[in-house]
């Protein structure tokens, strides 16, 4: 499954941290969103991880499943923009 991780970080500790863990599950696709593909045990790992470090009265966290056939459906637009272009490079 495609997931789309947002996140609005305050701290710069903190944003390093989640930035950090997201590269470990996906892509950057922005500064602050990652495309990732997961199995079903990923996606709560990764979750997990990221409410650990996440403070909830200061930080946002957002993650967007995308099922299946749906990706189909994502466009975009720009240089590396997608997982599906990072992993084109890839020898």
């Amino acid at each position: 499954m495609l997931v789309i991780i947002a996140y609005d970080v305050a701290d710069p500790k903190r944003l390093k941290q989640i930035a950090d863990c997201c590269k470990d599950f996906g892509y950057r696709v922005q500064y602050s969103i990652f495309e990732c593909r997961l199995e079903a045990g990923q996606m709560e790992r990764l979750w997990t991880r990221l409410c650990a470090l996440a403070d909830p009265d200061e930080d946002r966290l957002v993650a967007y499943p995308i099922h299946g056939s749906y990706c189909q459906y994502v466009r975009t637009y720009g240089a590396m923009s997608t997982i599906d272009a990072v992993v084109s490079y890839q020898f």
